[in-house]
């Protein structure tokens, strides 16, 4: 038997088929996070004095958003209406499209989910998307009605539309408010009768499944870790199978949802570990763990790996800091497994990095992270997408940087990634979001009706998505209409690159691939901005939009005028012309040999002009 620490608690093993674990999957702002709050509540995780809204939500940026943005876990102990004592391990997760890598893997860590829907809102996007995860994963789903404290509730309607769109049994729903804690008792019954109990061999080798990494100032690397077979004790040497490294492991513990230590987690369990790991890239999501010199015979299969869907540059604003910024880009990839980097050189900002996002909100969540966590003031590229240039030789080349693209002459066409999206909106505002879809190069697919609601299938470009879509799909439905997408391969389009050129000189940062009807207009758009952003100098500065050799919209920012005549008082007029023509030969060779520095603030305020279509 281990003894622990004074706070280590002793390491009852607990009986497998009194273990549940599941994950709360929903569409944004469905009530998951309160709903959590509700469970830690009733189960006494927390005390009164110690909860407050979204006590799951860690992080200033979600809760300023009001968003979850990182998955979280937390044991909890229940004592079921049977007399008998179960253990929960709960996992909260993201409801944005942007995080969805972050709910795959939590389903692939449980063996149940709970399904949250809105009584008053009903089946939006997200919502199918989470639950048609948790059916691949072969998940028992607990369909709860949220909300229904609210006036414009409507339980047996969403009931049925649970069943019509989604296609699961939902005569059985549980009706709560996670605000009020009505259905909780409940629903933490149905969870204890319905999920399934977790499956292992207590006597096995060690068999571990990595699901989070975080960094931690004082511990190093903290690992989370759900236990398949075997255990996983202080004091253990463990190997991680797809790093091939080895650890001696100094902590265990639980969060419930303060950290717990404890002496060993067995099989079906939840919880973390630390073994003075400094170096972040030994730990990678969906690895195995084992125990060294004891190694179980076969890995776990992990995730499949993530596929970034958009790309920019970061730079430092001052050069000075790019060491800081990879050390912080290492930590904030640890703690993000969606989140991939490259280092990468601009002749206009420097040395950076091309990064890669799953979408616009999790390029704006990783901006904003970097800047507050990490104290560094950064510059972002115009976001972009993968395109594959087919070349006259036959290969094909795959680029999401406008300044790697090949010369034209090379080039025999390109294609541009697609996607499938689901919008379902009220019948109202149809018309509007139809205009929208069309407007960026989308194609009708379907559309149905659920309820008062039209479900409409479209496929749309990425690179026409990525940028404004979704604010105005929210500002043309008034925050009514859900969005959701996955990839639909690769189709040619005619695109081209679109160059901006100061005083003759083209600015790689600001190049952008567009579709060639919308050049001229977004060239043009971008040459006006950047005539109020860049300071005027002595000379004439051009400032030029062009599709290869060919300017397609033009600004001048005028010089600044010396008068060189002011001290001319009268006299023959040829002094004055000559002084003028003097002037002008001086102008001339000076637009020759002067270099414009665009501010880095010119800089930001152009590439954010980029995104306002």
């Amino acid at each position: 038997m281990y003894v622990g620490g004074a706070n280590d608690k002793s390491p009852v093993m607990t009986d497998l088929s009194h273990i549940r674990n599941f994950s709360i999957i929903a569409h944004i702002d469905h009530g998951k996070s309160t709903l959590a709050d509700r469970l830690i509540q009733f189960c006494g995780g927390l005390s009164s004095r110690e909860m407050k809204e979204q006590v799951l939500d860690n992080m200033d940026i979600e809760r300023e958003r009001g968003i979850t943005i990182k998955a979280q876990t937390v044991r909890l102990e229940y004592n079921a209406q049977n007399g008998e004592k179960y253990i929960l391990n709960l996992m909260d997760t993201p409801g944005h499209v942007d995080f969805a890598y972050e709910v795959s893997r939590c389903l692939y860590a449980c063996e149940g989910s709970i399904l949250v829907v809105d009584a008053s809102q009903g089946v939006e996007a997200q919502t199918l998307a989470n639950v048609y995860q948790a059916i691949d994963n072969n998940h028992e789903i607990v369909p709860v009605l949220n909300k229904i404290d609210l006036p414009a509730a409507e339980p047996e309607q969403v009931r049925t539309q649970i069943e019509d769109v989604i296609g699961i049994d939902a005569s059985g729903a549980i009706s709560v408010s996670a605000k009020t804690g009505v259905g909780i008792e409940e629903l933490l019954e149905s969870i204890v009768n319905i999920l399934p109990a977790p499956e292992g061999d207590v006597n096995a080798p060690l068999k571990a499944l990595l699901v989070d990494s975080w960094y931690d100032t004082y511990l190093g690397v903290m690992v989370l870790v759900r236990i398949i077979d075997g255990t996983l004790k202080k004091g253990m040497r463990v190997k991680m199978m797809a790093a091939d490294t080895e650890h001696l492991i100094d902590r265990v513990g639980v969060f419930e949802p303060k950290e717990n230590l404890v002496g060993e987690l067995g099989p079906g369990e939840v919880g973390f570990f630390t073994a003075s790991i400094k170096e972040v890239s030994h730990t990678h999501v969906g690895d195995t763990i084992t125990e060294f010199k004891n190694e179980t015979k076969e890995a776990l299969p992990g995730f499949k790996p993530v596929q970034s869907v958009v790309f920019c540059g970061l730079f430092p604003a001052d050069a000075a800091d790019f060491e800081v910024l990879r050390e912080s880009m290492y930590k904030l990839r640890l703690n993000d497994a969606s989140f991939e980097f490259e280092t990468e050189t601009s002749t206009a900002l420097g040395y950076g990095f091309r990064c890669g996002f799953l979408g616009m909100l999790h390029l704006e969540i990783i901006q904003e992270r970097l800047i507050r966590e990490f104290d560094l003031d950064i510059i972002t590229t115009s976001p972009s997408v993968i395109y594959k240039i087919h070349l006259n030789k036959g290969t094909v080349q795959e680029i999401h940087n406008p300044a790697d693209m090949p010369d034209v002459v090379y080039i025999d066409h390109m294609e541009e990634p697609w996607i499938k999206a689901t919008i379902l909106v009220p019948d109202e505002y149809l018309g509007a979001v139809l205009k929208l879809c069309q407007e960026k190069r989308g194609e009708q697919v379907d559309l149905t009706y659920a309820g008062d609601r039209a479900m409409v299938v479209y496929r749309l470009p990425l690179n026409e998505v990525v940028y404004d879509f979704y604010d105005k799909l929210k500002s043309l439905s008034r925050g009514y209409a859900s969005f959701d997408y996955q990839m639909d391969g690769y189709r040619e389009g005619d695109l081209v690159k679109l160059s901006i050129l100061v005083n003759a000189e083209p600015v790689d940062a600001l190049s952008m691939m567009v579709h060639r009807s919308q050049a001229e207009y977004r060239g043009r758009a971008l040459c006006e901005r950047l005539k109020d952003l860049i300071p005027r100098m002595l000379f004439k500065i051009p400032i030029q939009a062009a599709i290869g050799g060919k300017v397609i919209a033009r600004e001048t920012i005028s010089a600044m005028r010396k008068d060189v005549t002011a001290k001319c008082y009268g006299g023959d007029i040829s002094r004055k012309r000559k002084l003028l023509e003097k002037q002008k030969k001086g102008k001339k060779k000076m637009r020759l040999y002067g270099k414009v520095e665009i501010p880095h603030e010119a800089f930001i305020a152009a590439l954010k002009m980029g995104n306002d279509k």
